[in-house]
């Protein structure tokens, strides 16, 4: 099991190795918080007692919600949610066969009385879900809540309210310049 810290908030579980790709980013995001997470690939198919194991002495352990990565069937995450009553948030990945939407619809469909929070397929939904259980324990933490308003305001702040059209973009502009002068060179 990999972990950043000494006592792990989040845990980061993934049905494969090849699952890390997508749920890097939300140990990056977790880590760039400051928040103890700890990692580890737990397949639902072909670990079931790793599994049950893990998600049932989730809490005892001390950690405080799950993110739960899965491509294909993605049994994980409503697996994980049916063995503890922490917050599992699942993350579809994304699949050769289906581009995730297998993934999505599989976390998605849970019975009632089983809740998954599902985030957007790939690379976006586990930085998403990074940042949910960021929000989610600065419920409980004064310090993560104001780090997560801070970082809402930066990624506010950089969104622009004019839109610019490419002929003004000065690096555009160059680069057209640049090719322009290029064809002219060739008909000569």
């Amino acid at each position: 099991m990999k972990s950043n810290k000494n006592q792990p908030l989040v845990g980061i579980i993934m049905g494969s190795q090849s699952d890390w790709a997508t749920m890097e980013n939300a140990a990056n995001v977790l880590d760039s918080f400051g928040v103890p997470f700890e990692s580890l690939i737990v397949s639902a198919h072909r670990t079931p007692r790793r599994l049950f194991e893990y998600a049932s002495t989730a809490a005892e352990r001390g950690l405080k919600i799950i993110i739960a990565g899965a491509g294909g069937a993605a049994h994980l995450p409503g697996m994980t949610a049916a063995l503890t009553a922490l917050p599992v948030l699942g993350v579809p990945v994304k699949s050769r066969s289906l581009d995730g939407m297998d993934s999505l619809l599989s976390i998605a469909q849970m019975p009632a009385g089983i809740p998954v929070g599902t985030l957007a397929i790939g690379n976006a939904g586990a930085i998403n879900a990074a940042l949910l259980a960021v929000s989610i324990l600065g419920l409980n933490n004064d310090t993560l809540s104001i780090m997560y308003s801070e970082w809402r305001e930066v990624q506010t702040s950089g969104v622009a309210i004019d839109p610019v059209s490419d002929e003004t973009k000065p690096a555009k502009k160059a680069a057209k310049k640049s090719s322009k002068k290029t064809v002219a060179k060739k008909k000569k």
